[in-house]
């Protein structure tokens, strides 16, 4: 019994649609709660309040509520941590990025004529990272059922179970990995790799088996690791008509940058006493996506009486256009019963090197609405609540699938739906020194929970007025447990994981 070593990688820079997924759409739809120390203290409860540089994110109309022109600078340390379960198997892997996460500055113009009602105008312009992408996540265990061969079957058979052909054989044997779309070079890499058999040689064949034997345990590894960063660049505007309604407009400008490695491995012992049985499989995917968009926001903040406030404000949809590089490496162990003698081979892609660079394709996220309400203890403290809406299910691409696979928009409605989020946080000032706290719940973006679960946070801080000068520094926690599957289709098993994060944030504050 001899055991061969087969290697292909796939990377070639040719145009042809790529299998989106809802985790894309849903992880450049959401956004964290970043910026300044004195915003996440109070975990983003600023609707009403505006003042701070970060509540224009939340409401432009809050920068006419500043008193003086402001510039503030961020720096954050965040430290997340994924536990994994997967068929009881856990394991724990912790990673830890520091960064500038927010700058900007705002400028306050008073209106000169006492007769007038409009008494301030404002414009800032800030920058923040609102979603920081830097992760790591390992899971293994042993799965007493499913391989990741069903994978690739899955592709190559396409909608065969809804009446429709599979992948003919004759576009595999014919063609190279380049020449195919997404969906039919994930059925060329399973094909070639020795994981599927088509059930009969001729050309027409549209029907395909798993080669790796079964009966038996399947050890699995899965390793995820990211990097990269959604970015906005905010340019604000904003009114005070008569020391009571603040009016407000945001034009920002968006920028993504997101990197993501995975790499799968599985073995077995199992032996059927096929042809050929396969032993074990590396399968690593290699995502780069980048782009920018574009979004606006509209807002308004009432003082209502003296000491309460109300805050409205509209997200538009961010449209954004994107790019998506791709490579796949696909390395496979065998045993071929044919030939005891025969020595291993290697064979590798002259081509190896190269991405597959993607159409460029547009997605919009959905549009956000925002409630808030504040009541301000005269110059002791405040306490504040938002609440946001965000409709998952109105997230669109541009371009879907490929025809031979479900619509990816209409997946999107059936699995996505609308997401509440509730923010608290409350300011207790004693002279100088601020103490601050905050709550926050996010609802599942997922009519499923499993998928993605809902969020809870906890936050504090505190923060030194030294006149033109303030230093306020924040803790953050967040919780959420997911389970989505190592792969979007034929193989979705995947580990249960928690994850959590604890960011603490510095600010320093000048007043100009």
């Amino acid at each position: 019994m001899k055991k061969y070593i087969y290697y292909i990688l796939a990377g070639l820079s040719f145009g042809s649609i790529q299998s989106q997924e809802v985790r894309d759409a849903v992880r450049y739809a959401q956004d964290n709660i970043n910026g300044t120390a004195r915003f996440r203290a109070m975990s983003g409860a600023f609707g009403a309040l505006g003042g701070d540089l970060s509540s224009l994110n939340v409401n432009p109309a809050g920068s006419s509520v500043f008193s003086n022109n402001q510039m503030v600078l961020t720096f954050s340390n965040l430290a997340t941590s994924n536990a994994s379960d997967y068929f009881g198997s856990t394991y724990n892997e912790k990673k830890s990025d520091f960064n500038l996460n927010q700058a900007g500055a705002v400028f306050v113009f008073k209106n000169g004529d006492r007769q007038s009602k409009w008494k301030k105008f404002a414009v800032g312009i800030n920058y923040e990272n609102t979603n920081n992408f830097n992760n790591s996540t390992v899971a293994f265990g042993t799965n007493p059922t499913n391989s990741v061969a069903g994978y690739f079957t899955s592709y190559a058979n396409a909608n065969a179970a809804k009446n429709q052909d599979g992948i003919p054989l004759g576009l595999i044997l014919d063609s190279n990995y380049y020449q195919l779309n997404y969906a039919d070079q994930q059925a060329f890499l399973g094909y070639e790799g020795f994981l599927i058999n088509p059930q009969t040689t001729n050309d027409n064949n549209a029907i395909y088996t798993s080669n790796v034997p079964a009966g038996g345990n399947y050890y699995q590894e899965n390793t995820v690791t990211s990097t990269g960063y959604n970015g906005k660049l905010t340019f604000n505007a904003s009114a005070d008509y008569n020391d009571k309604i603040h009016f407000g407009l945001n034009l920002n400008s968006h920028f993504t940058d997101f990197r993501k490695n995975t790499l799968f491995y599985e073995d077995n012992d199992n032996a059927n006493n096929n042809i050929v049985d396969v032993q074990n499989v590396a399968f690593e995917n290699e995502l780069y996506t980048y782009g920018s968009g574009f979004s606006m926001q509209l807002g308004t903040i009432i003082k209502a009486t003296t000491n309460l406030r109300i805050g409205l404000a509209y997200e538009s949809p961010t449209w954004y256009t994107l790019n998506d590089e791709v490579r796949q490496k696909l390395t496979s162990g065998i045993f071929d019963y044919r030939n005891n003698a025969t020595p291993a081979f290697e064979n590798s892609s002259p081509d190896s090197n190269k991405f597959i660079v993607y159409d460029t394709y547009k997605l919009k996220t959905p549009s956000k609405f925002t409630g808030s309400m504040a009541y301000v203890f005269g110059k002791k403290g405040l306490l504040s609540v938002d609440y946001s809406r965000k409709d998952y299910s109105k997230t669109e691409y541009s371009i879907e699938r490929d025809t031979r696979d479900p619509f990816i928009n209409s997946e999107i409605a059936q699995t996505l739906k609308a997401s509440n989020e509730i923010r608290v946080g409350g300011e207790y000032k004693i002279k100088a020194l601020s103490l601050r706290a905050g709550y926050r719940y996010e609802q599942s973006p997922y009519q499923n929970k499993t998928t993605l679960g809902d969020l809870k946070g906890y936050s504090a801080g505190i923060g030194y007025n030294f006149g033109s000068t303030k230093l306020d520094l924040a803790y953050a926690n967040t919780q959420r447990n997911t389970q989505q599957g190592f792969f979007s289709q034929g193989f979705t098993d995947g580990a249960k994981i928690n994850t959590k994060t604890d960011t603490v944030s510095l600010s320093l504050l000048f007043e100009l």
